[in-house]
């Protein structure tokens, strides 16, 4: 997928209304909250699959909501993911390295087979889209949870 329409579909995910308080924006998602995630989440997590793979696209696309403080375990993809952020505050950790914070239009690629993991921040409600790339390669692989110790390690 090209960065072009990669950024076409953050704009176009984000409703932007002004509040009376010009320091505050409310943000309407266009996408259904989705399902209760059942696993391999700490706190609570909604997902929507909004593309399915097929052998057209060879991918998948899908809507995460994650409440405060909620994050998924350590995780890889064989294929790849993209992470297109569309609402709230949240963070981003690839394993040995130092935790990421992500904001609303932020795009994170993600190779293939790199383990990491991403979620909410403590005090915000956090949105993305998600794309697995070339998801012929298989499904995600799942580790350990996100330890407090490790999730808490967040430094400005």
């Amino acid at each position: 997928m090209k960065k072009s329409t990669i950024i076409i579909l953050v704009f176009t995910t984000l409703i932007v209304t002004s509040c009376n308080n010009k320091k505050s924006m409310e943000m309407k998602e266009i996408f259904p909250k989705g399902q209760k995630a059942e696993a391999y989440f700490t706190g609570t997590a909604w997902v929507e699959m909004l593309v399915s793979d097929d052998k057209t696209f060879d991918t998948q696309v899908y809507n995460v909501t994650f409440e405060p403080g909620c994050r998924n375990y350590w995780h890889s993809h064989p294929g790849g993911q993209l992470l297109l952020v569309t609402s709230g505050k949240g963070y981003y950790q690839e394993k040995g390295k130092p935790i990421q914070l992500l904001q609303p239009g932020d795009v994170v690629e993600i190779k293939p087979d790199i383990i990491h993991w991403h979620g909410a921040a403590p005090d915000s409600e956090f949105i993305h889209i998600g794309i697995t790339t070339q998801a012929e390669k298989g499904v995600a692989v799942w580790y350990d949870s996100v330890s407090d110790e490790d999730y808490n390690n967040y430094k400005q």
